[in-house]
Parts: structure tokens; sequence; C-alpha cells
């Protein structure tokens, strides 16, 4: 059976908060909100002003022939008025939109870049493709929270309260008891059983963003599923969690049929109920004919937004649904943030200097142990050692992707605690072993390292990398599109592209993590002379698993479980005949045997072997 992921619980936000978080991009248009209120109001008291008029007219044509005319400004009345309640309609949609529109570019900004500001660690757990279907919910749920909310559910409860009192102003208190019976049986109904169907909501909501995840994840993967020729499973694997999805759609759907049933049911007793009164009135001589027609007229506007109100109200629930977990997102923790005060690096001649560094990933796993050196300004510090030994984690704790536990990184007698990340991160340049492109052309990935710079600039670097004239053969050179991760790339073709990107970068500093590990021979030690050229006077740490390349460093660290064992040149490492005189001569053996090898297989035999 293959391994499952444990899936942290969610955390439901409270609906109110929800909306509160909302209220602060609002107020950015004060006073547009405050016009579409207004708006708002006009249309809705033209709107019921409609049966009243409409009430006029038919008690005008009611008379005895002698005394009948023809109502004219009523008529003209009448019109005006279903002419206003959709123009301010309109008007209002009109002046909100860049109110809605604003709020959902600014959440959607503020997502984004707090999930920049997260750290590391969030981002080595995190699921891209559920995290991007959770903003892409989110940000169309505010587009549909508030529309519906300001001018359906507020629109609809100011209209029904000025039905009520008019009714109750100009007829018997039975008319209003009906109306609010009605209202109160409608309301308690939707709320009740909307509550019940959430757990529906959610559940698709998880099961998409979990489908969405896996999709993702399995064609980012194309490679490795056809290596081991598992799409079938990967099918599978993807159709358990729709399978999930599609058992709550189809709860949803029905308990929704029922809900709509349940909800048209208590309209119809309303309604018949007021139109009984009526009916009866009128028999009676109490009410005239058109005051039918007024009531039966204030029936039919209040059940379709009464109607209305329950999907509204259902779509709201479900918005908000759809936000929490993008507000989720921005709740997340910022575990590296820059402090109070914080200063610019002065990165000036960039010495750097580790004191007595401790540092856990998780407090039961501690990866470095009492780490101490010195990288003085211009020279060219090298870190060797088995993987996993801690090396790699110097360069992501110098760039602050991770706080240390104890100790000090200094950069100048600058504290890295102590000065902002932006500052930091622009003095620090990396050529990372794993270098992925962004799927974009190979111009902008170069550029990258400084946008702003010039093409002459962009085609220099490219040059100091060793790729331009690969780059200037391809038929749409620097514009050729590098496939997503840079997958069109190959290894090597990828790595020149990131020197040049940090050639570019013009940084104070240097970390070169493996960053020749996925050239051959030949480039690789053209490759090894430039990064020399670019790193003279500038401050280098050198990460390296071939102890060839970093020979004539000005120091040479070794690395063993998270602590330093040696330390010393090239050739004082080898003098002491210790871990790193076994690892030299080591490599040294496997690279005749490679040698060997090759030359073994180019030598052709004078005679043709004579089969025995």
């Amino acid at each position: 059976m293959r391994p499952t992921r444990l899936e942290k619980p969610s955390t439901h936000r409270n609906d109110w908060q929800t909306i509160r978080s909302l209220l602060p991009y609002l107020w950015e248009f004060k006073g547009r909100v405050v016009a579409a209120l207004a708006f708002l109001v006009i249309a809705k008291l033209a709107n019921v002003a409609v049966p009243l008029v409409l009430k006029e007219i038919v008690d005008a044509l009611d008379q005895p022939q002698a005394l009948r005319g023809l109502p004219v400004l009523l008529l003209v009345g009448y019109g005006a008025l279903r002419l206003c309640s959709t123009l301010f309609g309109e008007l209002r949609d009109a002046i909100f939109a860049k109110v809605t529109q604003r709020a959902i570019r600014r959440v959607a900004i503020k997502v984004f870049g707090h999930l920049h500001a997260l750290s590391l660690r969030f981002h080595l757990e995190r699921q891209t493709g559920g995290v991007s279907r959770d903003i892409e919910r989110g940000t169309r749920g505010i587009s549909f929270l508030l529309n519906f909310m300001l001018f359906n559910i507020l629109p609809t409860l100011l209209e029904i309260g000025l039905v009520a009192a008019i009714l109750l102003s100009r007829y018997d208190v039975w008319f209003s008891v009906i109306i609010f019976a009605t209202l109160v049986a409608y309301i308690a109904l939707t709320l009740i059983v909307t509550e019940w169907r959430m757990i529906f909501r959610r559940t698709m909501n998880d099961m998409d963003s979990k489908a969405n995840t896996q999709a993702i994840d399995s064609l980012l993967n194309y490679e490795t599923v056809k290596y081991f020729s598992n799409e079938s499973w990967e099918a599978r694997r993807y159709d358990e969690h729709m399978q999930k999805w599609e058992a709550a759609a189809i709860r949803n759907q029905t308990s929704l049929a029922a809900l709509n049933s349940a909800q048209s049911a208590i309209i119809a007793v309303g309604v018949t109920l007021l139109l009984w009164l009526a009916a009866d009135g009128v028999i009676k001589g109490s009410m005239t004919l058109g005051d039918l027609v007024l009531i039966n007229a204030f029936m039919l506007q209040l059940y379709m937004p009464l109607h209305f109100l329950g999907f509204v109200y259902r779509e709201i629930k479900h918005s908000l649904a759809d936000m929490e977990k993008m507000f989720n997102l921005l709740a997340e923790h910022e575990e590296i943030k820059d402090k109070p005060g914080a200063t610019s690096l002065i990165p000036g001649n960039a010495a750097v200097s580790f004191e007595r560094v401790n540092f856990s990933y998780e407090p039961n796993r501690q990866i470095l142990f009492d780490v101490s050196f010195d990288i003085p300004a211009g020279r060219n510090i090298a870190v060797v050692g088995h993987s996993g030994s801690g090396k790699s984690t110097l360069s992501r704790l110098l760039f602050r992707f991770y706080d240390i536990t104890t100790g000090r990184i200094l950069i100048n007698d600058q504290d890295i605690s102590h000065v902002t990340q932006q500052s930091l991160r622009k003095a620090v340049g990396i050529v990372p072993q794993d270098t992925v492109l962004f799927n974009d052309s190979i111009y902008y990935n170069i550029a990258y390292g400084r946008p702003d710079a010039s093409r002459e600039e962009v085609f220099e670097a490219a040059r100091s990398a060793h790729i331009h004239d690969f780059i200037e053969n391809l038929p749409d050179k620097y514009e050729t599109r590098v496939g997503e991760r840079g997958l069109k790339l190959s290894g090597g073709e990828k790595q020149r592209v990131a020197i040049a990107r940090a050639i570019l970068k013009k940084p104070a500093i240097l970390i070169f993590d493996e960053a020749t590990s996925a050239l051959d021979s030949n480039s690789e030690k053209a490759i090894q002379a430039e990064l020399k050229r670019i790193a003279v006077n500038r401050t280098t740490l050198t990460i390296a698993h071939r102890l060839s390349t970093i020979a004539d460093a000005d120091q040479i660290l070794v690395m063993s479980n998270g602590s330093i064992i040696e330390r010393g040149t090239h050739r004082e490492l080898l003098a002491a005949n210790g871990t790193y005189a076994y690892m030299w001569e080591l490599q040294q053996q496997e690279e005749q045997n490679a040698s060997a090898g090759d030359k073994h297989m180019t030598q052709k035999p004078d005679v043709l072997p004579t089969p025995g």
C-alpha cells in the first residue's frame, strides 16, 4: 500500500470575521459606497410606489362610465416610477463596480504578497494546486458577497419593511401578521437548512482543492509518471478525490431541491391567505378592486426577491466558505519578519562571520552544532562534506530563509537578523545546484537577476556564463521559452542561465552551491574559470562535492553531521591526512577509473578477436 499524507484540520473562520476583513477595502471609496446606497434606496422607493400608483389607476378606471376619464398623470407617473426603479439600480451597479473590482484586486495582491512573505518552511509544506484554487475561489467569492449582500439582501429587507408599513397603516392588521409569519417561517427554514447544508459545500471545496493539488503535482512530474508507467495510478488517485466531491455535490443538489420546495410551499400559503383576505374585503365593500390589485402586486414584488433572498443567502454562505481558506492564508504566521527599526544592510566589502551558530529545522532535529567561521572580504571559503552534513543549510541561513536557534551571522559586523531582508538578499547572489526557471523566455530568466538591466548587460552576462552562442543558435534566440520549470533546457543549459543571472545581479557576496554539478568536464573547466573571474574581489562561499573545483580556495571547511571537523587550505588538509585527504583520494581514484574506462571504450583493437 502506498503512503498517504496526513492532512491538517482546516480552521473555520467566523463569518463576521470574514465580512469585517473586507470593510477596509470598501472604505477606500467611501463616496462611491454612499452614492451606491443612496441610489439603492431611491430605486426601492420607486419600486414600492409602483403598486400604489397602479391601485389609483385601477380605482380611477373602476368608476361609472360618466365619471371615468383617462388618468394621464397617473399613467405617466407609473411609467416614470418603473423607469426610476431600473435606472437607479443600474446607476448603483455602475458606481459600485470600481469598489468591487478594486477590493478583489487589493485582496488578491495582499494574499500574493503575504505568500511571498511566508517562510521557506511554509512553502516546503504547501500544496501549490490547492493554494491557487483557494485564492481563485476566494476572489470570486468577494465579488459575489459584495454585490449580493449590499444590493440584494439589504434592499430586499428594506422593501419588505416598506411594504409591511404600508399594509399596516392602510389595511387590517391581519395582512401584516400573515406577512411577518410568512417571513419568519421562510427565513427560519432558510437559515437552519442552509447551515446544515454548508458541510457539503466545505467538503466539495476540500475535495476540489485536493484534486487540483494532485493533478498539478502529477502534471509537473509528467516525466516521472511516464518513467514508472503510473498513469492509471495517478488517475485513480485523482478519481478518489473526485468521487468524494461527486458524493458531496449530489447531496448538496438534492438538499437544495428540498429546500427550494419547502420555501415555495411557505410563500404559496402566505400569498393565498393574503389574497383570501383581500378578496373577502372587496366582497364586503371594505376594500376596492384597486386594493386587491395593490396587495397582489406587493405580493408579486415581494415573492421574487424573497425567493431570491434564499438563493442569495445560500450563495453568500458558499462565498464565505470559499473565502475562509483564502483569508486563512493571510492568517498564516510570518515566521521571518524584519525587526522594528531594522536598517538596510551596508555590504561594503562584505566580510561574513558565523559565530557559534546552532540551528534546528524542528525542535527535535538539530542540523548545525556550534558552527563558527569567517569569510574575509574578497576571499573564497569552500565547504565540503557528505550529503546531509549541513552544507546547503549555511546558504539558507545566510539568505535568512530561517532564523538561527543561537549564535550570530554577521556581514561587516552587522547582525543579519537586525537588517531588512530585502537589503540582505540584494547583497547576496547564488548559483544553486537545482536551478528552477520561470516558464518564460531565456531573456526573462537571465534578466530576472536585475530586471532594470539593459539588453547589452543581459547579453554580456550570458557571454560570461558561456551560453550566449548557444542562445544565438536557437530559432527564437533570447525569446525562446524554457518551459515549465525550465524543462526544455538541459541541466547544463539551465545551470548556465542561473550563472548568467547571478552575474547580472552583481552581488557583494556570492554563493556557489554545487554550481557546476550539471556540466560536463570541458564545460565545467570553462565555467570554473569564469566563476573565478567573477568571484574576484567578491566574498564567496562555495559549497562543493567535487574537491578538484575548490582546491585553490583560500580556506576549506570539512563538515560532518552539522559540525566543522577540519579546516585549512587544500595542502594543509592533505598533509593532515584526515577526512578531507580520504575524500580527495577516493575522488581521484574514481576519476582515474572513469578516465581508464573512457580510454578503453575508445581504443580500437589491431586484430579482431578469434572466436574460441
